[in-house]
């Protein structure tokens, strides 16, 4: 497993536990640094041989980093190099997307400042930087937001369900979206996406069977 692109694939994961906590008294970037924190020591801990998805180990490291700052009283020691590292991403992260429109995914700033994705997304958390986590919608950009109670199993399962959402074909994962996360009836799934009431429930029976092999 490549630790570096492991790291840049999974950044997601912390954005989505992350969201959970909003409102509670710390500041999102400091929430996400400890996330961040947690997503490198899953990286780093990763058995692949034990049978599970890396989303569904490092959902409960990355919950413990962020519980551990609650515990902490909501304080992160930003050490003098990291803020500097963080005023350089910044500065960076501006230009790039002054230059490309858009801006730049962990990858791209971490190769920008000659460090490993893990600094980069430390510097991130640290300078509370708006990175793209995917270059373009096509290669699986984009969040869905699902409100649920704030207990560690129900955001574990929610986060490891948007993760393989969003691994489906783009007409699959609309019909899951529209049926599971807007409510809508078959019929209405089947006027959005230009298909018949038949075909949208056929389809939706094959993709679940799909993301339950994917869960278990």
């Amino acid at each position: 497993m490549d630790r570096n692109q492991t790291i840049q694939d999974n950044i997601g994961l912390v954005h989505a536990c992350v969201k959970h906590f909003k409102g509670r008294g710390i500041e999102y970037d400091d929430l996400f640094q400890a996330g961040c924190l947690g997503l490198v020591k899953a990286v780093d801990n990763f058995d692949t041989e034990r049978g599970v998805k890396f989303s569904t180990y490092a959902v409960p490291v990355i919950l413990g980093e962020i519980r551990r700052l609650f515990r902490d009283g909501g304080s992160v020691k930003v050490g003098r190099s990291l803020k500097e590292l963080a005023m350089r991403a910044l500065r960076e992260s501006a230009s790039f997307c002054e230059r490309e429109g858009r801006n730049p995914t962990i990858s791209e700033l971490a190769d920008i400042l000659q460090v490993e994705p893990s600094q980069a997304a430390q510097a991130l958390g640290a300078a509370q930087i708006p990175l793209s986590l995917t270059a373009s919608p096509e290669n699986g950009g984009g969040q869905i937001d699902v409100s649920i109670e704030p207990i560690d199993d129900k955001i574990a399962e929610i986060v490891s369900l948007k993760q393989v959402v969003t691994e489906l074909e783009p007409r699959d994962r609309s019909i899951i979206i529209f049926r599971y996360f807007q409510s809508k009836t078959q019929t209405q799934t089947a006027e959005k996406l230009g298909m018949t009431q038949v075909q949208v429930s056929r389809r939706e029976k094959v993709i679940l069977n799909q993301l339950r092999e994917k869960l278990s």
